[in-house]
Parts: structure tokens; C-alpha cells; sequence
């Protein structure tokens, strides 16, 4: 391979074409679909991606690989690439109105910013697959009580359907991760609770410490948590893991907007 993965960018080439192929076939492409592409690398996803969808716009942020991907993809008119950070890419500059399918195989030092930020563009997509650290696919579907759930569980599951596809093995990229990966795919859904940044900063106060209650996590900043708590109808002595949903949402409305 004649491109060398860049440590500081989080690199690791997927090559197994097995795997290429799953997470290209969960996408269900036609003629008609427009493709963002994260972090093409090499182009393992890219040219099966090029073939079934309509248009596919690659976002590729490492200077020496959109040299690569232009030269290789020249003589393709559906395909496009932007040379740009995706941690600051407006999404809806280039897909110009239409909903689009995303896919990514993330660097693993920044999939969860990047993961934050979709959420807050979800509106443009009909479905994302993406490829994580194993690890953090088990947070992202963990269900309330589970010990993987955390801030970022909750985010998701306001955000997102979600579903685990299938684990990958480090033999699947060059080089070789020392940890798994697995593909989960995200289908955006219209939130329920009606302040969504209350709801993060809320969510992040009571994710705090995870061996803490809600009442021991929120009272240094709202010195009546507790009455917050139960008129929500949620025991303070609980710990944030083991909210559902709905009950985030009952905390959401009667929690101050200042708090």
C-alpha cells in the first residue's frame, strides 16, 4: 500500500472487502440516492459506492489523500470531494436540499464529536452507517439500566433508531487497530422533548459521576433538585443510567430554564 496511515489523523484503512461489501449492501443504494462519504481514505467504500448510488460526495480532510481520490475517481462525473474537516462541515451546503445516506468508517479520536454534531443536522439524512470503536457502539445502544449507558446513550436515543449491524475485526484494516469496530446504523427521528439543549445540559449535570444520585449530581448547581426531581415523578436517589427516555422528557419540562 502505497499511502501510508497518518497516526496523528486516527488512520486505519479498511481493506477487507467482505466487510466493505456488508456495510455497503446495509445502505440498500439506488440511482437516486445521494451519498456523504466521511473519511474515504483509500477509496474501500468509495468505488462500490460510486457504482450503486446516484451521487456520492466524499469529505476527506488528510491534503495527501484528496490528491489520491481526484486523480482516482477523475473520469467520474457522480462523484464529488470536499477537502474540509467534517468536525466543521455544514451538511446542508452540500447536499443542496435533497435527504441523504451517510457513511463513515470514523477515525476512533474523533467519532464522538463528530457523532454530536450529526445529531444536530440529522434533519438532512435518511439513514447513517457508521463504523466505531466497539466500545462505543455498546454506549451508543445501551438501555436505560445498562452499565454502558451513559451521556452519550441519551443523546443518541433522543436522536436516533439505532441499530448494531455486526462487529469487524482488526485484521480488517491496514494497519491493524489494536481494539474491534462495529457498524451501527442510525435512522434520525423527530426528538419528544421540546428543549433540546436544556435536555443536553440537564443530561450532562446528571451524568456527572456516574456513582453519584441525580440528586447528589444536580444540587451543587440547583440547590432544589430534589423538588425538581420529584415533581418529574423520578426517585432523586436514582443514578442517571436508569432513566428512560420519557422521563428525561418529564424532567426536561418541569426543570428551569435557568437552572
Amino acid at each position: 500500500m502505497s499511502q501510508s496511515a497518518k497516526r496523528s489523523l486516527g488512520q486505519n484503512f479498511l481493506v477487507d472487502e467482505t466487510v466493505v461489501n456488508r456495510i455497503v449492501g446495509s445502505l440498500d443504494l439506488s440511482p437516486d440516492d445521494l451519498v456523504i462519504e466521511i473519511g474515504p481514505g483509500l477509496g474501500a467504500l468509495t468505488s462500490p459506492l460510486i457504482e450503486r448510488a446516484g451521487r456520492v460526495i466524499a469529505i476527506e480532510f488528510d491534503r495527501d489523500l484528496v490528491g489520491r481520490l481526484q486523480h482516482q475517481y477523475a473520469d467520474f462525473t457522480n462523484f464529488g470531494l470536499v477537502n474540509v474537516d467534517a468536525l466543521s462541515v455544514d451538511f446542508s451546503s452540500l447536499i443542496n436540499g435533497q435527504t441523504a445516506k451517510l457513511v463513515a468508517n470514523l477515525p476512533y479520536n474523533i467519532s464522538t464529536p463528530i457523532l454530536q454534531r450529526l445529531m444536530g443536522q440529522r434533519h438532512l439524512f435518511s439513514e447513517l452507517v457508521l463504523m466505531f470503536q466497539r466500545e462505543v457502539v455498546a454506549r451508543i445502544t445501551a438501555p436505560p439500566g445498562g452499565k454502558e449507558r451513559g451521556f452519550l446513550s441519551v443523546l443518541v436515543e433522543n436522536a436516533f433508531d439505532t441499530e448494531r449491524l455486526f462487529d469487524v475485526p482488526p485484521e480488517a484494516f491496514r494497519p491493524r487497530p489494536k481494539v474491534w469496530s462495529s457498524v451501527v446504523r442510525l435512522t434520525p427521528k423527530a426528538s419528544t422533548i421540546f428543549n433540546e439543549p436544556l435536555f443536553r445540559r440537564i443530561a450532562s449535570m446528571s451524568f456527572a459521576s456516574k456513582r453519584k444520585t441525580l440528586l447528589n449530581n444536580l444540587k451543587p448547581s440547583l440547590p432544589e433538585a430534589k423538588d425538581i426531581l420529584e415533581r418529574a415523578e423520578i426517585d432523586p436517589n436514582r443514578r442517571a443510567e436508569t432513566l428512560s427516555l420519557a422521563e428525561w422528557r418529564n424532567l426536561t419540562k418541569v426543570f428551569p430554564a435557568s437552572g
